[in-house]
C-alpha cells in the first residue's frame, strides 16, 4: 500500500482539470477511425493532458500494461518515409508476433468484417475487386493518413490475455479523451506488421512487443464521414431480468 505522502504527491502530478467541451456519450458517438488529417499540429500540451487522465484507466491489480511512445516531428516524418521506402521495394510485413484475427472467422464475426470491408472501400468508391485500389488505400496506413502525432502502444511479451484486454481500455479512454480535445484518431495494428521498422525509430526494449498504433490529429476536409454500422443491442446484449 501507497503511503498517505505518496499517494498525495501522486495525484498532484495530475495536469490541473480543464474545462470539458463535451459529454461523455457525445464522445463516445462522435468517435470514429479517421482517415485522412490535416498538417496541423496537436501540442505537446494536449498529449501530455490525455495520456495523464487516460492512466486513470481501470487494469487489473493495477499492472498498467500500457507502454506508450509518442512521435510527432522529424521522428514521425523519418518512420514514414522508412515506411513507404518499404511499401515502394514491395518488402514483405515483418513476420507477426501476435495472431490479429482467428484463422478463420465464423459467423457472425465473418459477416460483420465482410460488412466493414464493404463500406469502407465503398465509401472511397472502391468495388471489391479492385484489389490494387484496396491496396493503395490501405498504404496510407503506413502515412499515419497525414496525421502530425502517432502513439504506439507496446505490451510486455510476459503479459496474457487479461493485459491486452487492460491496453484496450487505456486506448478506448485515450480516443475519448480526444474527442473531448476536439481532436480524431485511428487505431492502427497495421503497423504491427512493420514492427521492425517501428523499433529502429523507438528503440524498444525487446521484452515490449508492438500491439498497434494509433494515429492523432485534426480531421481532414476530405475525410469519409461515413461510420460502420454496429449489431443490434439484441445481437450482442442478453438482459436476465427478475
Amino acid at each position: 500500500m501507497l503511503k498517505k505522502e505518496q499517494s498525495k504527491s501522486n495525484i498532484q502530478m495530475i495536469p490541473p482539470a480543464f474545462k470539458q467541451s463535451m459529454d461523455v456519450y457525445e464522445a463516445v458517438t462522435s468517435r470514429r477511425s479517421v482517415r485522412e488529417f490535416t498538417d496541423r499540429p496537436v501540442t505537446r500540451e494536449v498529449l501530455e493532458r490525455v495520456l495523464s487522465a487516460a492512466a486513470w484507466s481501470p487494469s487489473g491489480s493495477n499492472l498498467q500494461p500500457w507502454n506508450v511512445y509518442v512521435l510527432t516531428g522529424e521522428p514521425l516524418a523519418e518512420l514514414k518515409k522508412r515506411a513507404g521506402e518499404r511499401l515502394a521495394a514491395g518488402d514483405a510485413w515483418d513476420e507477426p508476433e501476435y495472431e490479429m484475427y482467428p484463422t478463420t472467422l465464423k459467423s457472425p464475426y465473418h459477416e460483420r468484417r465482410s460488412e466493414f470491408g464493404k463500406q469502407r472501400y465503398g465509401a472511397l468508391g472502391i468495388s471489391p475487386e479492385d484489389r490494387e485500389a484496396s491496396q493503395r488505400a490501405a498504404a496510407g496506413n503506413w502515412q499515419c493518413f497525414g496525421a502530425p502525432a502517432a502513439l504506439f502502444c507496446y505490451i510486455d511479451r510476459d503479459m496474457t490475455p487479461a493485459q491486452w484486454s487492460d491496453c484496450g481500455m487505456f486506448l478506448q479512454t485515450v480516443m475519448l479523451l480526444l474527442r473531448a480535445e476536439g481532436l480524431h484518431s485511428c487505431t492502427q495494428m497495421s503497423w504491427a506488421k512493420f514492427h521492425k521498422t517501428v523499433a529502429e525509430i523507438l528503440s524498444p526494449p525487446d521484452e515490449l512487443m508492438l500491439f498497434c498504433g494509433m494515429s492523432i490529429g485534426f480531421e481532414g476536409p476530405k475525410a469519409s464521414q461515413s461510420r460502420t454500422g454496429r449489431a443490434p443491442l439484441d445481437e450482442t446484449v442478453k438482459f436476465i431480468e427478475g
